[in-house]
């Protein structure tokens, strides 16, 4: 048993949101109360001086791509100002790998480079004996060079796949660059990453997160990461929390071996399949009810309807599996509520469901028609959203969205119709930090105070307390374990952090420097400074 006194709790417990002490026992919270209550009634018990330390529940990202971040740490960093600057780091790169050892890389984004898009002939001057590729920050696009494109067999005759386009140049020859489902046909050309190299890139990853503040994870990566992660949780290695998502294309292994969402313990999970409407902002493959601002001749991808949703989900739903759907254009949110509107119906005739209904989201929201705003409260689906997506993409939202963009990435509609916020990174696509989710949330400014003082379409801003219910209660509540984690309270597992400051009494911009002095995950001290 332990108690933890002389702090500053923010319990996020409506009926006890403030206190100074707590006792934990098994893993658990025991009692939560002032000082001289909780030291009186466990006088027999180890003791933590917080020393006046504030202390919040841990955080969980409900939306992150573990072993794409894990492995995204190894990778190029691609993120740079300029497409020379990416090139130079290739180049770099290219000077310290032997010769035909491929080159891979991660986070550009061409609307930052007044260049815009580079092409597989740029990659071939600074790595010509190198296959490269070099993933688009969205995941969404991929950029590689001949000698890639040619270990995957992409030529000029190549029909672009269902669902994704090749680019090329106006010679007919293929320019590099993939969009959507198309970057699947190179990426099966790159040697597949062993069990055992996953498992490397987790054990580097994870303790970086449990210092960021993370408890808890809603993961999004396939079959391998999975695997991976049952070897930790079986070597007691898994130090935080997993709810793990079950990509589509492996939804009939999942329903034969008769898995459920739920499944599991405290520390690994099933969550929800998860499915694809349509693509991204930053490529242009977001599918929109009207054209981009600036391709007027596009209105992105849409790669499944309602009715494809509809039916996937029905098989879903129909072994007590929830749905995830990938939603980023105003179009493909209306396709995705126009098919839980009939799922809901669906469950109703499903004498195996009970009266609990099953908790779908849709990951991102980016942008909803005005309509379809109200449908998210009247179908009771989640609305799973990275609010620093909101502070990266705002330029180029307004550029190719336009007036649209107020509706753009709405955390205080939804809240205001009564939505589940369940908030996460996207990480390898943003940094999975939560502490910059929070301040996108409460700002929706970026670390240099732009576009100004009141931030983007203010009238979206969330409180401190809102923001981290998003990471907390909100994130309990999509896994479906909101009856015993996200606050601090009686019978609430122990996962709190110690932080260095206030958020909720810090100045707006000092929420970008807040981090645990200490981090608890069931009871245990999993990271600590102290």
């Amino acid at each position: 048993m332990l108690v933890i006194h002389n702090a500053n709790f923010h319990t996020l417990n409506p009926s006890q949101p403030y206190a100074q002490a707590i006792a934990i026992d098994g893993g658990r919270v025991l009692a939560v109360g002032r000082n001289e209550e909780i030291l009186s009634a466990f006088s027999r018990t180890d003791r933590f001086d917080a020393t006046r330390h504030t202390i919040i529940p841990g955080l969980t990202d409900a939306h992150i791509h573990l072993e794409d971040y894990a492995l995204s740490l190894q990778k190029v960093d691609c993120e740079t100002p300029t497409l020379q600057a990416c090139l130079q780091r290739v180049a770099a790169r290219a000077a310290d790998t032997p010769p035909g050892e491929w080159i891979l890389g991660h986070g550009w984004n061409q609307n930052n480079w007044v260049e815009g898009y580079g092409h597989a002939a740029d990659l071939d001057k600074i790595a010509p004996h190198h296959p490269v590729y070099l993933t688009h920050k969205s995941l969404h696009s991929g950029w590689a060079n001949s000698a890639a494109l040619k270990l995957a067999g992409i030529t000029r005759n190549t029909p672009h796949p269902m669902g994704g386009r090749i680019g090329h140049l106006p010679d007919g020859e293929p320019d590099g660059i993939l969009f959507e489902s198309a970057s699947r046909l190179l990426e099966d050309a790159i040697p597949e990453t062993s069990l055992e190299q996953v498992l490397k890139a987790l054990r580097t990853a994870i303790p970086l997160l449990i210092q960021m503040g993370l408890t808890g994870l809603h993961d999004y990566d396939r079959s391998r990461c999975f695997s991976a992660l049952q070897v930790l949780h079986a070597n007691h290695e898994l130090k935080l929390r997993v709810v793990k998502g079950i990509p589509l294309e492996n939804l009939a292994n999942a329903l034969e071996l008769g898995l459920r969402s739920g499944f599991g313990d405290d520390y690994l999970r099933i969550g929800s399949v998860k499915l694809f409407a349509d693509g991204a902002l930053g490529p242009h493959t977001a599918a929109m009810l009207q054209p981009y601002e600036d391709e007027p001749a596009n209105r992105g991808i849409l790669m499944m309807d309602a009715e494809q949703l509809y039916e996937q989900g029905r098989l879903a739903v129909g072994n007590g599996i929830s749905m995830a759907v990938h939603a980023i254009g105003d179009r493909a949110n209306h396709e995705v509520l126009d098919a839980y509107a009939q799922l809901r119906e669906f469950e109703r005739s499903l004498p195996s469901l009970g009266p609990i209904k099953l908790r779908h989201r849709i990951e991102h929201v980016q942008v909803v028609h005005p309509d379809d705003l109200p449908r998210f409260a009247t179908l009771d689906i989640i609305a799973s959203m990275q609010p620093i997506h909101a502070t990266s993409d705002m330029l180029m939202a307004d550029r190719c969205w336009g007036d649209r963009s107020a509706y753009a990435y709405t955390w205080q509609s939804q809240l205001a119709n009564h939505v589940t916020l369940a908030f996460g990174s996207d990480a390898p696509v943003e940094s999975p930090n939560p502490f910059l989710g929070i301040h996108a949330a409460v700002t929706r400014r970026r670390a240099d105070g732009s576009p100004a003082p009141q931030g983007w379409y203010p009238e979206q801003r969330l409180s401190v307390d809102e923001a981290i219910r998003g990471f907390t209660s909100g994130a309990a509540f999509a896994a479906g374990i909101d009856d015993h984690l996200g606050k601090l309270a009686r019978g609430y597992l122990a996962d709190l952090l110690v932080l260095n400051d206030d958020p909720y009494s810090c100045s707006s911009a000092d929420l970008l420097n807040i981090k645990p002095l200490a981090t608890m995950v069931g009871g245990e001290w999993v990271y600590s400074e102290l």
